[in-house]
């Protein structure tokens, strides 16, 4: 089957016809096992035009732009409509965009929820997934799209890893590479919240041992990770100017706190209930859990023995984009990948952007990136650096 090429006025269209895939066989995971692989990805724009590739976040879709078909929910698509399209910083005028779901996902690749070989889906007898494997996922893709060199890969968070990966895995495939709100690795504060996370998933009494599909599912300690997550998502500044300590204006309806009632319901809490419930209507438990353990295990130097050796054959330009109040993934982190890019020999631009917002920022603030990854699309990381962080997204 053939990517979905948007060519609506906006290029972004709407769609209730499931995921768009392509099959790449019997695809071999890096830590072991193997599965039949189906890749969903959607295609913007013009295929004769330079391919750029966008990876997605944690718990994202292959729909950066327009809405996702109607039985994914309205939240898998248009997370980055301020970016993608026509008009926006990444041209669809200019640009041949692609975006591949990962393995592991439950958005049309394969994944734990997907049906086995035996018709039951695999749950956790799904393959353990690594961010090396989306990339070399992402790779089949495109050789089924005939593409070869890719003109750039960006995306911020664990996509700005998986577009680091690239350059480790693929350097003759790649330009440029635009990595935002993104490290080599994780810090071990980062790791102690995920494995919290995980934890809540798996002790959730509807979890069992990850088999709980046709029955009651795990939506309770999905939803506690999912609310630890928001957390890391905001800083310290943005929870107290969005919330402070004000109580929500809708009550509570179920709770097994017994000091619940003497005290109030605060706008904060409600915050992440609202977001908790939303999410486990759309994702996977399972999944959840795979995708968090790529995460917290990438380290770009693994196999090479320090960053710049596994970027080494690397000869493109890089933009690395990092925001002050991000402490997912901070601006010392992001310092350390713009200078092993350059100790690899690759021209770079570290861009800091003085945001409140947190790791978001790069979602809520797209003026912040708009401009830089603009020109670096442009004219390389030497003119990266001279853009400014809150130019109009369509100036």
């Amino acid at each position: 089957m053939t990517g979905a090429t948007h060519t609506t006025d906006d290029d972004r269209s709407e769609t209730d016809e499931g995921p768009t895939t392509v099959n790449v066989g019997q695809f071999e995971f890096e830590r072991g096992g193997s599965v039949d692989l189906d890749v969903a990805y959607e295609t913007y724009g013009d295929p004769t035009n330079p391919p750029v590739l966008v990876a997605h976040a944690l718990t994202g879709s292959q729909y950066v732009a327009g809405a996702a078909p109607e039985e994914l929910g309205a939240q898998a698509g248009s997370w980055w409509d301020d970016i993608v399209g026509q008009g926006r910083p990444l041209d669809t005028r200019e640009f041949f965009v692609v975006s591949a779901n990962v393995p592991g996902s439950c958005y049309g690749t394969t994944g734990p929820a997907s049906e086995g070989p035996d018709g039951e889906p695999y749950g956790p007898d799904f393959p353990a997934v690594t961010v090396t494997d989306w990339v070399r996922a992402q790779a089949q893709l495109l050789d089924h799209l005939g593409i070869d060199t890719l003109y750039a890969v960006h995306r911020g968070s664990v996509g700005g890893m998986n577009a680091i990966e690239w350059a480790k895995q693929y350097p003759e495939r790649v330009e440029r590479v635009a990595a935002i709100a993104t490290a080599p690795r994780l810090d071990a504060q980062m790791l102690a919240l995920d494995a919290i996370a995980r934890r809540a998933i798996t002790s959730d009494p509807n979890f069992g041992d990850g088999r709980y599909y046709g029955d009651e599912h795990p939506d309770e300690g999905l939803a506690t990770a999912r609310r630890i997550g928001h957390v890391q998502y905001l800083s310290k500044t943005s929870l107290e100017d969005r919330f402070g300590r004000r109580a929500a204006e809708r009550a509570i309806t179920a709770i097994d706190d017994p000091t619940a009632d003497a005290f109030p319901y605060r706008d904060v809490v409600s915050y992440l209930d609202y977001n908790a419930e939303r999410f486990t209507e759309r994702f996977d438990a399972n999944s959840y859990l795979y995708l968090l353990r790529a995460m917290d295990e990438y380290d770009l130097a693994r196999g090479a023995g320090s960053d710049a050796a596994a970027l080494a054959g690397f000869d493109g330009e890089a933009l690395v984009v990092s925001y002050t109040g991000d402490w997912h993934f901070t601006v010392e982190q992001a310092e350390t990948l713009a200078t092993a890019f350059e100790h690899a020999g690759a021209a770079v631009s570290h861009r800091v952007v003085d945001s409140d917002y947190g790791h978001d920022a790069f979602l809520v603030e797209p003026e912040t990136v708009g401009a830089p990854l603009s020109a670096f699309l442009d004219g390389g990381a030497e003119k990266a650096g001279f853009a400014p962080v809150h130019a109009s997204l369509f100036s």
